[in-house]
């Protein structure tokens, strides 16, 4: 890897499939250095981690439930613990306040190991779904920054 990396290369990728699957070394660093050429070039990035996410489908383009933490205290209606909030689709509402400049939102989500076959595809599915959606998935750690098409990665070794 060139000692200053300016990006262009991973933009290009990027644009070209929609989601990549990408392996960093574990010391980090690499992905903020490349986090901060994406949003230069025009992208609003949401960084979110794959641990908790639940359902993809449901909280990135659906109205969801989400219940609080109870604390301890008890709720004894409908017979479960706890009220259940209702949260906004975060894709439809990042996208509705993107500046008119953006190029398009970028999904940068760490811990992606833990995300079985299904949630990948289903990420690597959306930037067709949404074409202003662009999808960084971290799968794993290797000696140098590198990625390949979210849609590759889900290929057997």
């Amino acid at each position: 890897m060139a000692l200053i990396a300016t990006g262009k290369a991973l933009l290009k990728d990027l644009e070209k499939s929609g989601a990549l699957g990408i392996y960093a070394p574990l010391e980090g660093g690499f992905e903020g250095r490349y986090l901060r050429r994406l949003r230069a070039k025009g992208y609003v990035a949401l960084t979110l981690s794959a641990r908790g996410l639940g359902d993809l489908a449901s909280y990135l383009c659906g109205v969801h439930g989400v219940r609080p933490a109870h604390l301890g205290k008890k709720d004894y209606g409908d017979g479960a613990v706890g009220p259940i909030y209702y949260l906004p689709p975060i894709v439809s509402s990042q996208l509705d306040n993107l500046p008119s400049d953006c190029r398009g939102l970028l999904l940068w989500i760490v811990d992606g190991k833990v995300l079985d076959r299904q949630e990948i595809e289903y990420l690597s599915v959306l930037p067709k779904l949404e074409p202003r959606v662009k999808v960084a998935v971290e799968l794993g750690g290797d000696r140098a920054f590198r990625w390949t098409p979210l849609q590759d990665a889900l290929v057997p070794a």
